[in-house]
């Protein structure tokens, strides 16, 4: 089924503002959650509403929960969100570094004990609308999943990085990708009927590949999903090279941040960030920066592609994925949207009737 993106909004708007959550950050979750639809991250989209739902109720994160900048200086911030919403935390984490780079040219800013902070592009494309540079390293404590390269046996979480690149009069290069082989939403999209795991990104305890999301979860009976059932894990991408970038973002935002590594041990789940923001004026003449990205990007562009491919710039599949679905509408397997409904039933809201 397709539902237009106004709709489902407001839907997710109205599960978490009877979850308890105040009218601003329910219409922020719901917002950027379906914003990652939107670009075609759907493991990252409304997909997560149940397991949101889930954490809230549990107490695993809190509802409106304000940021504390609890270590402060002119080109740095240690922000500790108190297991507070991600989409709380992180736009308020990302103007604090835009801000403070506006001021001195560069700025860091750590964010630690934030809920799901979501498709990290996001924070990236948000600092690029400013006309900032920026770089997230984020791992997820209490989230065991990946497997180090030679091994069969997790210790990574899915550690995402981004980066975002404002081009001046174009849109923003925006890199954004999870350092395991797929992100764990994509294994739970895949579980629940939609886009199919593609082969050898997942691995067995006997050291089989695997593409099957009963690897990670276990049987997959119902819609419930926990990684914790499964026997296997999900494979770093990029062999030695992923592996290692996951090892760096689980030291620069889990043990540096304060905010916790994914183990050992029971720890409680949670996402650390440490992002670094820069203004293309600090680093001398914009305008030779300008020059000198449009010409590379237009070299880059006019690489002969291979037979049926199109050379593509980190950003633009996201950008025209976005237009195709506002147009059209989100498309959601029919297992997800069971689970949405599921989520509203219990407050007696109907999505259907948010289809339109």
């Amino acid at each position: 089924m397709q539902i237009a993106a106004a709709g489902l909004t407001a839907y997710v708007r109205d599960i978490f503002s009877r979850e308890g959550c105040s009218d601003a950050e329910a219409e922020r979750i719901g917002r950027y959650l379906v914003a990652a639809n939107l670009t075609g991250h759907d493991s990252h989209g409304v997909i997560r509403v149940p397991r949101y739902v889930a954490w809230l109720q549990e107490g695993e994160v809190e509802a409106d929960r304000t940021p504390e900048v609890v270590s402060d200086g002119p080109a740095f911030a240690l922000v500790d969100a108190h297991f507070g919403f991600g989409q709380t935390a992180g736009p308020f984490a990302t103007e604090l570094g835009i801000r403070k780079a506006r001021e001195t040219g560069v700025a860091i800013v750590a964010l630690r004990h934030a809920g799901h902070l979501g498709r990290i592009g996001e924070w990236a494309e948000q600092a690029a609308a400013a006309g900032l540079v920026s770089v997230h390293f984020v791992n997820v404590a209490g989230s065991l999943l990946v497997a180090p390269f030679g091994s069969v046996d997790r210790r990574f979480s899915t550690a995402p990085f981004a980066a975002g690149f404002p081009v001046q009069g174009a849109e923003p290069v925006i890199l954004d990708f999870a350092t395991s082989a797929v992100a764990e939403g994509k294994v739970l999209v895949a579980s629940q009927g939609g886009k199919p795991l593609p082969e050898g990104v997942l691995i067995e305890p006997d050291g089989r590949l695997s593409a099957d999301p009963a690897t990670l979860y276990g049987p997959l009976d119902g819609l419930e999903r926990d990684n914790r059932n499964g026997a296997g894990a999900i494979r770093a991408f990029g062999e030695h090279k992923g592996s290692g970038l996951a090892l760096m973002c689980e030291l620069l935002a889990g043990a540096l941040t304060g905010s916790g590594t994914a183990g050992p041990g029971a720890r409680r789940f949670c996402n650390g960030m440490l992002s670094l923001y820069m203004t293309p004026e600090a680093f001398g003449s914009e305008d030779a920066m300008v020059r000198e990205t449009r010409a590379y990007l237009d070299f880059f562009k006019s690489a002969r592609p291979v037979p049926g491919g199109e050379v593509l710039l980190p950003g633009e599949p996201e950008r025209r994925t976005r237009a195709k679905r506002l147009a059209e509408g989100v498309p959601l397997p029919d297992p997800v949207w069971e689970t949405l409904l599921a989520a509203g039933r219990p407050h007696g809201l109907d999505g259907n009737a948010y289809r339109g």
